[in-house]
């Protein structure tokens, strides 16, 4: 509720304060980071000048004072930046804390903290310890875990502030009920460009997964609209906050495409960090996959469901199956266990060795390695027995065990020796063989399996510098490729985000998440069951879509009836309608096809973007897109358009879901 005039003449009274400090430790900041880079710049001058007249030692001490220097510079240059950032809105909310022995503390939360020598901390983090009481809990009794441990006391007050270019609006004091003013307004308000940070109205599901630093996996299912990104990149900067030593470049974040690693690229640097390391699942294939020339990237292998004929579509299941994961370990495992040097080497004294020598120290002395990595560590010690150390034949060596053998390093014969073999279930014809082996781009769906079997011949590559990794829109990787994903990152902490209720992969769906535990053991499995997207009316039919009843909508009705069209050439009338009324409108279709029948067909009439697989920017005002590239975006109102020669199947209520619950405020529905 609002609070009394008195006591926003107080506030605005220390917001002045506040601003006067904050501009004083700006200027005092910036003088010190000019003082110490002529300082810096003047000892690695004074360091090159004199370079010959020191010894290693000196030397080594001089580089090692300059880096030291170097890095202290980078810290402050850091710091002013973030203060650079709060200048005109240094705090977004305060708590008053009563410990058990009576004293009170006010607490101010920002993006980050502000210390006076005289009264001590003006502002606070908003990730350190004591500010997870605003975001946990109501009026009254409270707890915090702090580094000596759990703190106890009583909250007394939570209040909130709107300031505007170093001015506050208002303030209004509220419990953590999530029908809170300042949340409401913000869902209230039209989306942009960007994802924003949600910093100020996180609620008490999200907090427990953004400051969980217990689990070394978390697993987390949230409905349409229940903010696991945002959740996911607060979870981020919280982490980097929190875990000594971690730094941007330890995170990596798995994105599903390039659309939506540009669409949220603004919330960690408003957070006040530096954007992490980012990649898609198509960017490791392409990566180790060098027997072609790219990649089928994933949406392209989607988009060929919806908008074209499949053939063999039990094959393609098949491929993407849990079931074919054991049937391919049981061929490898077959494959290594027949593979046999055949003759002895001859051919002089040097390379003299018998077969059965060999046989030897492929299966039982390195047995312990990946076959192919035996094969080299083997080639690479004959060299240094019969070379007085060297490995400089170890390559002739590896040649030779490849020609007297009955394997050899083909991973494209091997990958279609399995789908001869015993213990394929489905096999490929004779034109999907010829295809295979005249593409040069390899099928995403062979693509999962031909790396998995590079991977248990030749090792995985171990990604030992990431720390942290984050997997968005879970749903949409199967089962192998958390397999796959859990030996790269084999010492990484994950937090993996999705809701099987967005399943667009026709050929592969999860009954729960949960199931990923049997890979990650070590994790906490958690659901976000409140959506902050949508308005109740969108919400209520979206839940009929697929049946679902448990869906909590948390944005108040806003009255506006969900609107069904059957005349396809009310289109350009709606859609004039809507740009009048909203700053974003999204057109989704259930197929590439479709969506780019009605840009040439609309873009004389409107200024609309068409936005494709390999779109980097966009302009969220108009745009039109295939359902499957609309995850994890949203916009102020949406035309779900389907027409009979694009209409959605009875097995494709997925994709309906995920277009219609990209509408915040208003839908219309053409089917």
């Amino acid at each position: 509720m609002p609070i009394s005039g008195r006591e926003l003449t107080l506030e605005r009274k220390r917001l002045v304060e506040v601003l006067k400090l904050l501009d004083d430790k700006l200027t005092e900041a910036g003088n010190v980071i000019f003082k110490d880079e002529e300082k810096l710049l003047e000892f690695k001058k004074y360091t090159w000048e004199n370079m010959r007249s020191f010894d290693a030692q000196e030397l080594r001490q001089a580089t090692a004072d300059t880096e030291l220097e170097a890095n202290k510079l980078l810290l402050k240059q850091d710091y002013f930046l973030k203060l650079y950032k709060i200048k005109d809105k240094p705090y977004f909310a305060s708590i008053v804390f009563e410990d058990e022995d009576k004293e009170r503390y006010s607490i101010y939360l920002g993006m980050t903290y502000l210390k006076d020598e005289e009264y001590g901390n003006i502002i606070y983090d908003w990730r350190s310890p004591i500010c997870s009481i605003f975001y946990d809990f109501e009026i009254g009794p409270c707890a915090y875990a702090a580094p000596a441990g759990m703190i106890k006391g009583n909250l007394l007050r939570k209040r909130q502030y709107k300031i505007e270019n170093r001015k506050m609006i208002s303030a209004f004091d509220n419990s953590v009920n999530i029908d809170d003013e300042l949340l409401q307004e913000v869902l209230a308000s039209d989306s942009n460009e960007k994802m924003k940070n949600i910093v100020n109205t996180i609620q008490q599901e999200q907090n427990n997964v953004i400051r969980n630093v217990r689990d070394k996996t978390l697993i987390v299912s949230g409905i349409a609209g229940s903010g696991k990104t945002s959740v996911a990149l607060h979870r981020i900067a919280f982490l980097l906050y929190k875990i000594d030593n971690l730094t941007n470049e330890d995170i990596l974040i798995f994105s599903p495409n390039q659309i939506f690693t540009e669409y949220i690229s603004n919330v960690l640097p408003e957070l006040g960090e530096n954007n992490t390391l980012q990649t898609t699942f198509n960017d490791y294939l392409n990566k180790q996959i060098t027997e072609f020339q790219s990649v089928e990237p994933f949406m392209d292998f989607i988009g060929k469901y919806y908008s074209e004929k499949q053939d063999n579509i039990p094959l393609i299941k098949y491929k993407q199956s849990d079931e074919i994961i054991t049937d391919i370990n049981l061929y490898i495992e077959d494959y290594i266990r027949k593979a046999r040097v055949l003759k002895d080497f001859t051919e002089n004294k040097i390379y003299d060795i018998s077969k059965s020598e060999l046989n030897e120290l492929i299966h039982d002395y390195y047995n312990n390695l990946p076959f192919y990595e035996r094969i080299e560590v083997i080639a690479g010690k004959l060299s240094e027995k019969n070379y007085k150390g060297s490995t400089k034949k170890k390559a002739t060596y590896q040649k030779l065990i490849y020609e007297n053998s009955n394997f050899r390093k083909d991973f494209k014969d091997i990958y279609l020796g399995f789908f001869s073999s015993e213990f394929c279930k489905i096999r490929m014809n004779d034109k999907e063989i010829r295809y295979f082996n005249k593409t040069k781009e390899i099928p995403y769906v062979d693509a999962l399996l031909f790396v998995y079997i590079k991977g248990l011949l030749e090792g995985f590559p171990y990604e030992r510098n990431i720390r942290q990794v984050v997997i968005d829109e879970a749903q949409d990787y199967n089962y192998l490729q958390y397999l796959i994903i859990s030996k790269i990152f084999k010492n990484s902490n994950f937090t993996i985000l999705g809701d099987i209720n967005q399943t667009i992969n026709p050929y592969y769906k999860y009954e729960t998440l949960d199931i990923l535990s049997n890979i990650f053991p070590k994790s906490k499995c958690i659901s976000l069951t409140k959506t902050y997207r949508s308005s109740p009316e969108i919400i209520e039919f979206t839940n009929k879509i697929l049946g679902l009843n448990h869906v909590c909508a948390i944005r108040k009705t806003n009255s506006v009836p969900l609107v069904h069209r059957t005349n396809i050439n009310l289109l350009p009338t709606d859609i004039n309608y809507l740009r009048l009324k909203y700053k974003s409108v999204a057109l989704i279709t259930r197929d590439s096809k479709t969506a780019e029948k009605l840009y040439e067909r609309l873009k004389v009439l409107v200024p609309i973007s068409l936005l494709k697989n390999n779109t980097e920017e966009f302009n969220k005002e108009l745009v039109i897109l295939p359902a499957y590239l609309a995850k994890g975006l949203e916009f102020d109102s949406v035309i779900a358009y389907s027409d009979p020669e694009s209409k959605y199947l009875k097995t494709e209520k997925n994709l309906l879901y995920v277009a219609c619950t990209r509408a915040q405020h208003e839908l219309i529905v053409y089917s």
